[in-house]
């Protein structure tokens, strides 16, 4: 996908989910250390809410930041949505007397799209729904239901969410065309990144990452960044090499992102001092994003075990003088690191404290298939048993 302004190919962008995000870094707490212009912020969600009348979001922006409310805005916005609500209600009157069944499914769905807009995530659901039993095409359903879905994600509503991507599924299986499938891609590999299945997250961007159209989700930039965050995180050497590291598409976005790209380079090349300084920024931009807030800890953790996990595959001992310097920090860091990590088995190696090496203690993957064979063998063996005592009695 070329990196050039193709936004138009997109849904719409309602409701807007960079205003779900501007919302969010306003409940960052204030002492947190976030590189956080409040006031810009807060500037930027005032003037998304005002350009689109969100008055029942303002209301809900104000009680959950607990903001003095604007009386004389909000009556205005109060207004405008009456006055756009009786004009739309008038078009639906018309069309149920005047009119046929697809210009009365119509002007439902347009009141569902500024009910959306606005904000009113209840009244929005249930006349998308009204629109989707009157929608006789399955291109017209699977797109109300990607509506539905975001407003979902736009509310932080995970029922909604599962229930409307789960409904696309059915409905993509029943002969949905190639750009609605590889949007529901996107839509579901966000969903399973915010839910820490970054497994499946990874696997969803890899295919979508070349056809991308879903910029009412958020830009081309933005989903390459994710989605070289995810591989980084799951897939191994090989297939990180193919897909991001010389991935065409991948390459000619991380061109214009400097972070990014020397993040995905230092890993790929070893460079683990390097590395380690990317990753605390990468935590800066990781603790200040909706959907990888809550596992900005995980993610942060788990990529220091994979790097000390590539060093130590390459030897089978090491000093902690050696991997100290590797990674840039003390030796009493990296034994501390290492005893940790070791502990809760994410790390197969032992420390040698007395000589100071580290020895790598390589799982014998075939005696523990093995050993995995002859354990869950037994166990069938005994129910075995115990239902013939039962049969025989």
């Amino acid at each position: 996908m070329p990196v050039e302004n193709l936004e138009e190919e997109g849904l719409p962008k309602n409701p807007s989910l960079a205003l779900a995000q501007l919302k969010f870094l306003l409940t960052l707490p204030k002492d947190g250390g976030y590189t956080i212009d409040i006031d810009a912020v807060r500037k930027q969600l005032l003037d998304g809410i005002r350009e689109k009348d969100m008055a029942p979001y303002y209301e809900e922006v104000c009680a959950e930041l607990k903001w003095d409310v604007d009386a004389t805005l909000l009556a205005t916005m109060k207004k405008n949505n009456e006055t756009k609500l009786k004009e739309l209600d008038d078009a639906i009157e018309d069309a149920e007397q005047n009119l046929g069944e697809l210009d009365v499914r119509d002007t439902i769905l347009a009141k569902a799209e500024y009910l959306a807009s606005m904000g009113e995530k209840e009244r929005a659901i249930t006349g998308f729904r009204l629109a989707y039993e009157r929608s006789a095409t399955l291109g017209t359903r699977l797109d109300i239901v990607f509506y539905m879905i975001r407003i979902g994600m736009f509310f932080g509503d995970a029922d909604i969410t599962v229930r409307n991507i789960d409904k696309a599924k059915s409905l993509i299986e029943e002969g949905g065309d190639w750009d609605r499938r590889n949007r529901l891609k996107v839509y579901e590999g966000i969903y399973a990144m915010s839910t820490r299945s970054f497994n499946r997250a990874t696997e969803l961007f890899l295919e979508a990452v070349a056809t991308f159209t879903s910029y009412e989700l958020m830009s081309y930039q933005q989903f390459v960044r994710y989605t070289v965050m995810c591989a980084m995180l799951t897939v191994e050497r090989p297939k990180l090499k193919e897909k991001c590291v010389q991935g065409a598409e991948v390459q000619e976005v991380l061109h214009s992102d400097p972070l990014m790209r020397s993040y995905l380079t230092a890993l790929y090349k070893c460079q683990y001092d390097e590395f380690f300084k990317l990753l605390a920024e990468v935590e800066s931009v990781m603790v200040q994003d909706r959907w990888l807030h809550a596992h900005c800890s995980y993610i942060t953790r788990e990529m220091r075990v994979l790097a000390y996990n590539q060093l130590l595959q390459s030897y089978h001992s090491l000093t902690l003088d050696y991997m100290a310097n590797s990674f840039g920090v003390s030796v009493d860091f990296i034994d501390q690191e290492l005893a940790r990590f070791i502990a809760a088995g994410k790390l197969h190696c032992k420390i040698d404290k007395v000589s100071g090496l580290v020895e790598t203690t390589r799982p014998d993957k075939r005696n523990y298939q093995y050993q995995s064979v002859i354990k869950h063998g037994d166990a069938l063996l005994q129910r075995v048993q115990k239902l013939s005592r039962i049969i025989d009695i």
